[in-house]
């Protein structure tokens, strides 16, 4: 049986997203485990948004929404959230984002029952029209060892729990910032899967600037985050495309 006196914390950074953000939002004041925080951090200077994204906390306390003072980016957002949080576990969505119905039941009994501090689940798909495009199944433990070849993690699938989170800081880069740091936790924890489609995943920027600045951002993770020599940091550059590639194939065959 579950303690619904146990907090869990939302944390959403907030960054042009309205023609998503309502069905983002709704997926999680719709719960079936209602004990929640939603930590919105707002991080547009143009403030046309704000209005609409106040909307939703006069018509749920829950909500609670934070102003940046300048855009800071989705990594600093998040780690604000995560300062600003009072949950016994942390959790992330981004704004276009989805969550099943029972996403938090589920993993919060999966983690409270094996006693794991960090997990994470199998994730959808879906394009700017909410259609399924795949399905990404994980692996039931994921170490530092083979989480270093291919990140199989979905941001908005993690759960964590708050004895963690001094750990938890998102680093200041354009991509790769999730990876970075289950890289981080994983060299101290295991990271376990639970086996359900909990999420959904909007996958809509796949222009080729965006691919290369991916590219650019994982030599980045491996010479600078891991300190790897540039020979071992391209070799593992090269293996986390090729696996990349690999998975797309898979998420498209699994749908």
């Amino acid at each position: 049986m579950l303690n619904n006196k146990i907090l869990i914390s939302v944390i959403i950074p907030y960054f042009k997203k309205k023609k998503f953000i309502f069905k983002t939002i709704k997926s999680v004041l719709n719960q079936s485990y209602k004990n929640l925080e939603v930590i919105i951090i707002y991080d547009d200077m143009d403030l046309s948004d704000l209005k609409f994204i106040k909307s939703f906390s006069k018509k749920d306390k829950r909500i609670k929404i934070y102003q940046n003072k300048k855009n800071l980016g989705a990594s600093k957002s998040r780690n604000i959230g995560v300062k600003k949080s009072k949950g016994d576990y942390i959790t992330f969505i981004d704004s276009d984002d989805l969550w099943k119905k029972n996403k938090l039941k589920e993993q919060l009994n999966f983690m409270r029952k094996n006693k794991y501090l960090i997990s994470h689940s199998n994730y959808e798909i879906i394009d700017k029209n909410d259609q399924v495009k795949g399905l990404m199944k994980i692996k039931k433990k994921l170490g530092y060892d083979n989480l270093l070849y291919s990140c199989d993690i979905g941001l908005s699938t993690v759960m964590i729990h708050k004895t963690l989170k001094k750990m938890i800081k998102f680093p200041n880069i354009k991509t790769k910032e999730d990876f970075i740091l289950w890289l981080k936790l994983s060299k101290k924890y295991h990271i376990f899967g639970i086996q359900k489609n909990l999420s959904s995943w909007r996958k809509i920027n796949s222009s080729l600037s965006y691919t290369f600045q991916k590219i650019k951002d994982s030599f980045e993770l491996y010479s600078k985050y891991e300190k790897f020599n540039i020979i071992k940091s391209l070799f593992f550059v090269l293996i986390l495309s090729m696996n990349f590639f690999k998975k797309n194939l898979l998420q498209k065959f699994n749908q």
